[in-house]
Parts: structure tokens; C-alpha cells; sequence
């Protein structure tokens, strides 16, 4: 049987709180921050649909992880609802600099299936990119 979907990736972070409070700013739900603010959690994540990223705080350490993975390491993209201009309207709300598009993308859906995008990057410099799909 194949994979079907993506449960979860991960990426360290330098700066938990500065991570947290950029991400909220966005509208994700952070998950488990009080179980982790409260030591009862090595990590929190950060939930995107039904899929989340696990964040790896400064000092967290296991044995099964990437072993180079460093903060800023991440590539990731997500998919907006809304229009591309909804998008945009939210990330300047949220006083996140677009470092490009909104432009035509191919997404995971296929060459046939229209798309633009637009870019950012969090507090890590982890690439992060919204696909409007048309």
C-alpha cells in the first residue's frame, strides 16, 4: 500500500518562544506548549490541517532525528484556501515580509492544476511558501 498523506515533519529551532509567538501571529495552533512551558514535553508542534510540524526547542536532543538538521534547515509549504490576495493581506497583517510572489508555481497537485504562490521566512530563516491553488 502506498503512502497516502504526510503526518508530520520536524525542524529545530534556535528560539522556541520567538517561534511560537510567529506562528501564532499566523493563526496556527500550537500544540502541547503547555505540557512543553511546563517541562512535561520535550517538544510542541505546530499543527497545520491534519498534518503538524513537530518543533525540536534549543537543547532537545534524541536519537532518532536528522543528524545535521540545524535551525533554518526547513523547506515548507503550505496550502491557502483563500485567494492570493487574502493571503498576502494576512502575512502583512501579521508583519511577515513577502520575499517573493505572489508567481506562478507547480504544486503538488499536478502541472494541470493552475497555482501561484507567495514566499516568506520565519524567525529560524526556515523557507516558508503558501500554494493558492486557482
Amino acid at each position: 500500500m502506498p503512502a497516502v498523506n504526510i503526518d508530520h515533519i520536524a525542524m529545530p529551532t534556535a528560539n522556541a518562544e520567538r517561534l511560537i509567538e510567529f506562528y501564532k501571529r499566523l493563526g496556527f495552533t500550537i500544540n502541547d506548549e503547555t505540557e512543553w512551558r511546563a517541562g512535561e514535553a520535550s517538544i510542541f508542534s505546530i499543527q497545520v490541517g491534519s498534518s503538524k510540524i513537530n518543533v525540536h526547542p534549543e537543547g532537545f536532543t534524541a536519537s532518532l532525528r536528522g543528524p545535521t538538521a540545524v535551525p533554518g534547515c526547513g523547506d515548507v509549504c503550505f496550502v491557502w484556501e483563500g485567494s492570493a490576495e487574502d493571503c498576502k493581506k494576512m502575512l502583512d497583517d501579521a508583519g511577515v515580509e513577502i520575499i517573493s510572489g505572489p508567481g506562478p508555481r507547480r504544486g503538488g497537485r499536478g502541472k494541470d492544476v493552475p497555482a501561484v504562490s507567495l514566499y516568506a521566512r520565519d524567525p529560524d530563516e526556515n523557507l516558508l511558501e503558501w500554494m493558492v491553488y486557482q
